[in-house]
């Protein structure tokens, strides 16, 4: 018999085996996942996720495709946070503190809680990136918060309003078109699959099965 544990999923208590995901418990007790599920790997942030253990008054936040369920643990899923998402063409704005200021001007109402920051599923220090940001650091905001899976947890918990995760992300946008270094080979290879270079090898690799295309995948030859 699998060690199980006690789960209250939607208010409902359900006994689950204990090295499930919390997102692994809930197909176990029977939901269907059509939304809040994405990628099942932490990446995409779809399936941020609160919860608290029985006798534990802290308030956790976690992503449910990642973390273990516990004994008593009350379980409930977050909706899609709606993020502020401003609209602006790349190649019209500069990496400049004023664009911080015309795009996310609610930043400079950070009142330095850290409440996102503690709330963050990923760990990253979402405070310091905004303190970034809003002095224009866009390098160093980007490279803080290069994790960042945009869940919005740390949205939900800021009362100054911010969209942290749509800041960073001008950060790095910013920060890959106009500061980094540029990937010559990278340019490189683009140019080539834009000439069609690889535009035979691409269509022979896709009349191909797919157990043929694992077994090319498995023994591929890997850059050092």
């Amino acid at each position: 018999m699998e060690n199980m544990v006690h789960v209250f999923l939607m208010g409902k208590q359900y006994e689950v085996p204990a090295n499930l995901t919390i997102m692994g418990a809930m197909e176990y007790a029977g939901y269907q996942l059509v939304r809040g599920c994405g990628c099942r790997n932490g990446f995409c942030g779809a399936c941020a996720t609160i919860y608290r253990i029985k006798g534990d008054r802290e308030l956790k936040v976690c992503l449910a495709c990642q973390t273990q369920v516990e004994d008593n643990m009350y379980v409930a899923t977050l909706p899609f946070f709606p993020l502020v998402k401003q609209v602006y063409d790349i190649n019209e704005i500069k990496p400049e503190q004023q664009v911080m200021m015309q795009l996310y001007p609610e930043i400079y109402a950070c009142i330095g809680c850290n409440a996102c920051t503690k709330s963050c599923t990923q760990e990253l220090n979402v405070m310091q990136y905004i303190a970034y940001a809003q002095r224009g650091d866009f390098e160093k905001c980007a490279e803080e918060s290069f994790d960042c899976v945009m869940c919005g947890v740390c949205s939900s918990r800021c009362p100054a309003g911010i969209s942290h995760p749509q800041v960073a992300m001008l950060a790095r946008r910013l920060n890959g078109k106009y500061l980094a270094p540029k990937s010559q080979h990278l340019e490189n290879r683009v140019k080539e699959i834009k000439d069609g270079d690889f535009t035979e090898l691409i269509e022979n690799l896709m009349q191909k099965p797919i157990e043929e295309l694992q077994e090319l995948y498995n023994h591929r030859e890997i850059e050092k």
